[in-house]
């Protein structure tokens, strides 16, 4: 099944033309034509049958049909994973976490952050193509990337079930043994230096449960990949 993206696209919506990046991709890659019939997702939720009705590599016209209405996990995951030294590690993550299932990321700056620029429009992106690869309906908020202490202020109204994964030898609790399913929760992933002392505290202090993913040292992306698999896992029926 081919699953294309335009945020645009509602249950109103008769009719719609894609831009010419992706009307090439449909005629020219794809080898699609007139009458032909494909998916399209708003990445809020829902599928709809579409079909081409002019074959315009500049502006390809398709004809909506149906809607199909997705059901939402049955959890929110809210991961704040500080940006990673090879920006390429960061893109892994976004994509793997999208494909799992993921409600929204925010990327948080640390004090041991060695990368303090991210790129939203190409994280975007991967989002973007990770939800079609895996044929979801559902698009991960990716927000504007902000200080660890601005994140921490603003959460502390949130509902969440909130946890910090941190390497310190301190007392913590594994990651499983703190989840429950159809729980929402927010947990905090640090840089490759781990967070400071002064953030762990700041985040306990705050009502985050510190904790563990396991006996292995992992990588920032490792870590919140592992996170994101966890949480999924619990929510299996």
């Amino acid at each position: 099944m081919h699953l294309f993206y335009n945020p645009n696209i509602s249950n109103t919506s008769k009719e719609i033309v894609f831009d010419k990046e992706e009307s090439k991709h449909i005629l020219k890659v794809l080898r699609m034509k007139e009458g032909d019939v494909f998916k399209i997702t708003n990445g809020k939720g829902s599928f709809f049958d579409a079909e081409i009705t002019n074959a315009n590599p500049k502006g390809c016209l398709v004809k909506i049909l149906s809607e199909e209405i997705q059901q939402p996990l049955p959890y929110q995951l809210h991961l704040a994973v500080a940006p990673t030294k090879l920006n390429d590690r960061y893109e892994w993550f976004l994509e793997k976490a999208t494909e799992i299932g993921i409600s929204e990321i925010t990327p948080i700056i640390c004090e041991h952050n060695e990368r303090k620029i991210i790129k939203p429009e190409r994280y975007e992106k991967i989002l973007q193509s990770a939800m079609k690869q895996s044929l979801k309906a559902y698009l991960p908020v990716l927000n504007k990337a902000v200080p660890f202490k601005e994140f921490i202020n603003s959460e502390k109204t949130s509902e969440n079930l909130k946890c910090i994964a941190h390497c310190e030898e301190t007392d913590k609790k594994s990651l499983k043994s703190v989840l429950f399913p159809k729980k929402n929760v927010a947990i905090l992933i640090g840089p490759e230096g781990d967070f400071s002392s002064e953030e762990i505290e700041l985040a306990k202090k705050n009502g985050y449960i510190p904790v563990s993913l396991g006996e292995s040292r992992l990588r920032t992306e490792t870590a919140a990949v592992v996170a994101c698999h966890s949480i999924a896992f619990v929510n299996e029926e």
